[in-house]
């Protein structure tokens, strides 16, 4: 017997249903494996948590790289990053990037209500802070053009303060007679002066404003862009094992100096 039209239409319907209507969970991870990113919403909010998880639990900075081990594959760390950030960002307690790292830091401004027993850090001397800002700005600098820009004599003693506080490390050495040690600032010194980044830095305007640069500077002047935490001069050489030996910053054998 013959099916009857209202059937058929019925069967019509149904099929089209199932051709036109929402994708299946299979039809949506297909997708998703084909493309190489997670969409998923759901999937994505158990990455954020376990990325927070990740940050809350570190005493320090938390890399982007070893975040993106721990997430499922195919997942965007720089977008699950991104979104935490920003839910972060009207609450006491912010989500802040630093070069390459995360952290969870005091919002600014409420750094006043934070009381704390731990000895503060010695205030530094005015030579130590004029030797740190011109490290700050013209990284990679070696003694010499520290001394060349103060115009006057460096001690190695402001040197070590500035290191010993972790804001200064040796980046390498200038590709010149002697091979002199070229210096640069740390991501502690980012974290400390809440900077995300080198560019971050104050540019010449702001200077101007905080009266940290007098009215007299030649109109001429530039505030330097200094180069990235990781990026090499083309006139400087990576710091080795062998440096640091030299510089006696390693035993022989490779074993840091106690």
């Amino acid at each position: 017997m013959a099916p009857s039209s209202r059937s058929t239409c019925a069967r019509g319907r149904n099929r089209k249903a199932k051709t036109t209507g929402a994708p299946s969970v299979a039809e949506h991870e297909d997708d998703e494996a084909e493309s190489g990113t997670i969409v998923d919403p759901r999937r994505l909010h158990e990455a954020a948590r376990i990325a927070e998880a990740l940050i809350f639990a570190s005493a320090g900075l938390v890399s982007q790289s070893y975040i993106a081990e721990r997430l499922p594959r195919g997942v965007d760390v720089l977008h699950v990053m991104r979104e935490l950030k920003g839910l972060y960002a009207g609450r006491g307690v912010n989500l802040i990037q630093i070069d390459d790292s995360w952290a969870f830091r005091t919002a600014p401004d409420l750094s006043f209500v934070i009381r704390t027993d731990e000895t503060e850090v010695r205030k530094l001397s005015r030579a130590a802070l004029e030797v740190l800002s011109i490290i700050a700005y013209h990284q990679p600098v070696t003694r010499a053009e520290i001394e060349d820009i103060r115009g006057v004599q460096t001690s190695k003693g402001t040197l070590d303060v500035l290191m010993e506080a972790g804001w200064v490390r040796f980046r390498g050495r200038r590709r010149s007679p002697g091979r002199p040690v070229t210096f640069g600032t740390t991501r502690d010194f980012l974290d400390h002066f809440g900077l995300e980044e080198l560019r971050d830095l104050p540019g010449l305007d702001e200077l101007k404003g905080a009266g940290l640069l007098s009215g007299r500077i030649p109109s001429n002047f530039q505030v330097p862009l200094p180069l990235g935490e990781d990026e090499i001069a083309d006139d400087e050489d990576p710091i080795t094992a062998l440096d640091l030996e030299e510089l006696g910053l390693l035993t022989p054998g490779g074993k840091a100096d106690e």
